[in-house]
């Protein structure tokens, strides 16, 4: 799978899970994201985008191996398939910063979220 796709489910990732609190039920964040991901250094696709679904505080993506939480302010921390990114939810909104690699060379961005 292409490095961007598996940007764009981690940064919804991102969106969904962070900091380092239990995710709990019926979290503030839970529902639908549509996550945007844009690569400002790098060879990385330019863009991506995705929707995810956030479920009782966890981030769900089929094929993806996900990890990370969202703290009780919205701070955001999540990993997928190697790529990190980082950032805060507000609300019905989020943003944050992301890096990882594509065939070995460091790339790096931004990702915006928004509720559906």
């Amino acid at each position: 799978m292409r490095l961007n796709r598996r940007l764009a489910y981690f940064c919804a990732s991102v969106l969904a899970v962070g900091a380092t609190a239990p995710a709990f039920a019926q979290s503030a964040y839970d529902g639908l994201w549509h996550v945007t991901i844009v690569t400002k250094s790098g060879s990385c696709e330019p863009s991506a985008s995705s929707t995810l679904t956030v479920t009782d505080g966890k981030i769900s993506a089929a094929g993806q191996n996900v990890s990370g939480s969202i703290g009780r302010e919205g701070l955001v921390r999540v990993s997928i398939n190697g790529a990190y990114a980082n950032g805060q939810l507000n609300g019905n909104a989020g943003s944050g910063k992301w890096n990882g690699a594509s065939a070995g060379i460091p790339c790096s961005g931004r990702w915006e979220a928004s509720r559906q």
